[in-house]
């Protein structure tokens, strides 16, 4: 049998589709959506997929559609998760609860699948500068316990896109502003990270 290696690593899931993904709402901190039975569904099926990869501890954001994905999860992998609200997604604002089309260029600083301006906010929002910093934050404090634990954390596609930023240390003008799909599977080695 082979015993899963321990290096520091960190696992991210984006949270199972949500009642708002399904009506193509922009959510943001908005915490009205949550998940579908389909967002269940894959929950379920994220949780079997890792079960051989031994975490240590579980975080996830503490809005309802990720801490509903991690408690499916938590089941699965038998841990407890621990919410916090730092991992949440970007704050659109005024735009939240707006269909998804209302978000252009101007107010998120992405077009054509690239961030051409970090620091462009919506009304009452936060830009992605926000968002890396924010997640800095968490990524800084988590470090020195961390150790060569391995960790699972649920969050949001703009989260895991900030998160990947921090700790690849990527210059955010002109970075990829990939598709995060729900449930996705990313992971993070952030012993590089000084």
């Amino acid at each position: 049998m082979n015993t899963p290696r321990r290096d520091g690593s960190i696992t991210l899931v984006r949270h199972g589709e949500s009642t708002w993904n399904q009506r193509h709402l922009i959510q943001g901190h908005n915490d009205a959506a949550q998940l579908t039975q389909n967002g269940r569904d894959q929950a379920r099926e994220v949780a079997e997929t890792l079960k051989s990869l031994a975490f240590d501890q579980l975080i996830t954001s503490d809005l309802i559609r990720a801490r509903e994905t991690a408690e499916i999860i938590g089941v699965g992998l038998n841990l407890t998760p621990v919410p916090d609200s730092l991992l949440r997604e970007r704050c659109f604002g005024v735009l939240e609860g707006e269909p998804s089309e209302t978000l252009d260029s101007a107010s998120s600083g992405i077009a054509d699948g690239v961030l051409i301006d970090p620091d462009a906010r919506p009304e009452g929002g936060e830009s992605f500068r926000d968002v890396v910093t924010r997640v800095g934050v968490f990524f800084d404090a988590l470090r020195d316990s961390l150790g060569s634990g391995r960790l699972l954390v649920v969050t949001h596609g703009g989260t895991i896109r900030a998160l990947r930023a921090f700790v690849d240390a990527q210059p955010l003008e002109g970075l990829d502003a990939f598709e995060v799909t729900n449930c996705s599977v990313w992971n993070l080695y952030p012993s590089s990270v000084d």
